[in-house]
């Protein structure tokens, strides 16, 4: 169906028009007349079947048709969103959508300057994209008010739930009206969406344009079975694009459950010659922006993320999906593969799973109803294992190993017959004993030995030289 017989003003025809959208999505069909006439909804709808205009078009309308004064320090519409990448994402289209209609949007999440976000709110906006936890922050400083809400949206609730948002959600909800409009977004259906919605909604409408949980259908599913000390092994191989169904491969987003295994595998791909950026909760936002611009501009081909950070990550030209690690939550898997097949396009997803793994296939398989086809290890997997790029750690050329080994100093533990030694002296407590350390023990500073002060003058070894850098700190340093 065409936007215009939907009921949307001129203003927000316009602006679809100078994006060429001509043409609503199932999502949007059944959503926006509901929406427009200010019913309460519950959508379900995979990821990628533009549930963000589903929800936005129609809102910026009955704000444009309202004519209320933007409130002080408040928002008229407020959306809520589990990662900083979504928030952004969110914002720019309501800029694109409202852009002849004059409603002022800001964006306001976590890792940006809170004093940036309290000048953003001081005269209040019209659409307000947030993260829970920085609104949350800004409510308790007073710089914000959420008693002049119209509409609220939550937009993958799912996950939201997940990442363990609801009490700053239970708190935020009861400042704004009860009289308002709730819009509430998910790609699946767990038991606690429904709840939620039943908190939340009064008498809401129920979209769903497929079932709950399912895939997208433009996406191929692949498993291979691998053990976990070969996964980097067979995820290289891939990568050069000598595996199957990695022929037509241009960009591609690996999963990792945690934040330092997303770290690790890009630093082994590094060692491989494979170009890659990492995205998840412990980069600063410069750095999870810059990663995703060179993501999606192709200067970067391969960027690995976590469930948390990919949210949000809505780039086309996502060839392949490959799961590093199976996640433990089966919904986490639907989102995943959703980055890949958008805009009509297909995709294919790779999963690597270990014994130890199993089990969450089984439940992954279960919750969508399919069945990955299984693709076996390649006949000379083996030698590719072998003939990998071998590093060898400085000082020790006979040892042969895919990566060196990274030293590690044990700290001191206090122990009167054990902590002797300049060993333990010079790598003793940096902060506390470095300026003693430095300047060499003296009969003062050995009186304070123990105390972190003098340096550790008989934890370094010598009656008189203050034991190299320093002694360690007040609970180590019992000379």
């Amino acid at each position: 169906m065409s936007f215009e017989n939907l009921g949307l003003s001129q203003p927000v025809l316009q602006a679809l028009e100078q994006k060429n959208y001509t043409v609503a999505t199932p999502i949007q069909t059944q959503a926006i007349p509901l929406v427009l006439e200010g019913r309460d909804l519950l959508g379900i709808a995979q990821t990628g079947t533009g549930k963000t205009a589903a929800f936005m078009l129609p809102s910026i309308d009955r704000l444009r048709e309202a004519r209320r004064q933007t409130p002080f320090k408040s928002a008229r519409m407020l959306v809520l969103a589990p990662t900083r990448e979504l928030a952004g994402q969110i914002a720019k289209s309501a800029e694109d959508y409202g852009g002849f209609t004059g409603l002022k949007v800001d964006v306001i999440v976590g890792g940006t300057s809170v004093g940036k976000d309290r000048n953003k709110l001081h005269r209040g906006t019209d659409i307000l994209v947030a993260t829970p936890g920085r609104l949350l922050d800004l409510v308790d400083q007073k710089a914000v008010r959420l008693d002049g809400v119209e509409i609220l949206v939550l937009d993958e609730a799912d996950q939201m739930l997940d990442l363990g948002f609801i009490h700053a959600l239970r708190k935020l909800v009861a400042l704004m009206p009860k009289e308002r409009q709730t819009l509430l977004f998910s790609a699946t259906m767990p038991g606690s969406i429904k709840d939620l919605s039943k908190q939340y909604l009064s008498n809401p409408a129920h979209v769903s344009v497929a079932p709950a949980a399912t895939t997208a259908e433009r996406v191929d599913q692949y498993v291979t079975l691998v053990s976990q000390s070969e996964k980097q092994a067979l995820l290289e191989l891939m990568l050069q694009k000598r595996y199957p169904k990695t022929e037509d491969m241009d960009r591609v987003l690996v999963f990792t459950r945690t934040k330092h295994g997303a770290d690790r595998v890009v630093k082994k791909l590094a060692q491989a010659g494979i170009q890659a950026d990492a995205i998840h909760g412990n980069k600063s936002q410069p750095q999870r922006e810059r990663a995703l611009a060179n993501f999606k501009s192709g200067r970067v081909k391969v960027l690995v993320a976590t469930d948390i950070a990919a949210r949000g990550i809505d780039v086309s030209g996502v060839s392949h999906v490959i799961n590093y690690e199976l996640p433990n939550v089966p919904e986490q898997y639907v989102h995943r593969i959703g980055r890949t097949a958008r805009a009509g396009a297909d995709g294919i997803a790779l999963t690597l799973c270990a014994e130890d793994e199993r089990a969450y296939l089984r439940d992954i398989q279960k919750l969508t109803g399919v069945t990955c086809e299984r693709l076996p290890l390649p006949d000379n997997f083996r030698a590719f294992i072998e003939d990998a790029p071998i590093v060898r750690p400085k000082g020790n050329p006979g040892q042969q190993q895919r990566s060196a080994p990274k030293k590690v100093y044990a700290k001191p533990l206090g122990d009167r017959r054990n902590d002797r030694g300049p060993r333990q002296g010079q790598h003793g407590g940096e902060r506390q004993g470095e300026k003693a350390g430095q300047s060499g023990g003296t009969n003062r500073q050995r009186r304070f030995r123990g105390k972190g002060q003098s340096g550790g003058g008989r934890i370094g070894g010598g009656r008189n030289s203050g034991g190299g850098q320093g002694g360690s700190g007040p609970r180590h340093a019992r000379g």
